[in-house]
């Protein structure tokens, strides 16, 4: 299957952002509903992607190495960097570490603010449940979820997509 530019980009995204969710993906490609992301991955990339057993959106093994090969994504994720918008790669910077107090959602927004960021209470939210999602942060239930991160920071290389 021969796949035309934009769709190796929308792939690339697939590749750098999995595991990744319908409304992530919308939001990136700038589409309407999770439907047309759904529909757009069956039947532009339904051989390069899987949904794992959460139900999240990740590239094969072959677009991996695909867009690797198309110079999109240098070596992927098994490099050990991690492609994220910039809104998550801020979130990663302020954070609370592995050792540290976990921090709610509205702390982590101070904390955002505090670095000269303004996004809004829910874009927050939806960064730091995505970052959960890819095993980056760690979610501890109490009354208010709060979260830190699962890898100390010094082993986490972490890459701004463009868009």
């Amino acid at each position: 299957m021969t796949l035309s530019e934009d769709a190796l980009e929308r792939l690339a995204d697939v590749v750098a952002l999995q595991p990744t969710k319908n409304a992530e993906l919308q939001e990136r490609w700038d589409m309407d509903s999770g439907s047309e992301v759904h529909s757009y991955l069956e039947s532009e990339l339904g051989e390069y992607y899987y949904r794992n057993e959460d139900s999240l959106i990740c590239a094969t093994p072959e677009a991996a190495k695909l867009v690797e090969d198309e110079g999109l994504i240098e070596g992927g994720t098994e490099d050990g960097t991690v492609h994220v918008p910039e809104l998550q790669a801020v979130v990663l910077e302020v954070i609370a570490g592995p050792e540290q107090e976990p921090q709610s959602v509205v702390s982590v927004l101070e904390d955002l603010r505090g670095a000269g960021h303004d996004p809004d209470v829910d874009e927050v939210r939806n960064a730091l449940g995505n970052l959960t999602d890819k095993g980056l942060l760690e979610r501890i239930r109490t009354t208010v979820p709060t979260f830190r991160l699962a890898v100390e920071r010094d082993e986490l290389e972490v890459s701004v997509l463009d868009g």
